[in-house]
């Protein structure tokens, strides 16, 4: 399978919109921003902040031409993290491992974070591939389960751990 990044285009909002309104990928997520998924009008206004911003690098995943997700490097410089968010049906494939490396080489800046729900072992795993290793544990509020929530933190110290 072809993976390949792409800045995000209009046409790619409604596909995440549905991928992130997927009851187990919103569960696994954990940590997401998002007070309400279901509403269009504020994940409408995010995207046009992160699509906007001269402190984020937003990118579509794709895999053989399909938007299966997307990608992004975001925050202040010396704090900032990477995210991804993959389509469930393409879960398992290495789709965000391939993904990640393509962002990692588009901002090479050192160090990059990352955050994770401690439970969540696939986006672990990913990070761990690419290079990221874990700096310290917490327990914190998941909005996307409405409880305290374990959460792992990882960083990518420099481009020779890739």
């Amino acid at each position: 399978m072809e993976v390949a990044l792409r800045p995000v285009h209009d046409s790619d909002l409604p596909v995440f919109f549905r991928q992130m309104n997927d009851p187990e990928a919103y569960l696994m997520a954990a940590f997401t921003s998002a007070r309400d998924p279901a509403d269009w009008d504020l994940f409408a206004a995010h995207w046009q902040r992160v699509r906007t911003s001269s402190d984020v690098v937003p990118r579509t995943i794709l895999a053989d031409g399909d938007v299966v997700g997307h990608a992004a490097v975001y925050g202040d410089p010396g704090e900032r993290e990477v995210t991804y968010w993959i389509d469930r049906t393409y879960w398992g494939q290495g789709i965000a491992t391939s993904a990640l490396r393509t962002l990692l080489t588009q901002v090479p800046e050192r160090p990059l974070y990352a955050r994770a729900a401690a439970d969540n072992t696939a986006s672990r795993r990913v990070l761990a591939k690419c290079g990221f290793r874990e700096t310290g544990r917490s327990r914190g509020y998941a909005p996307a389960r409405g409880a305290d929530t374990d959460e792992v933190a990882l960083v990518l110290d420099s481009p020779s751990t890739e």
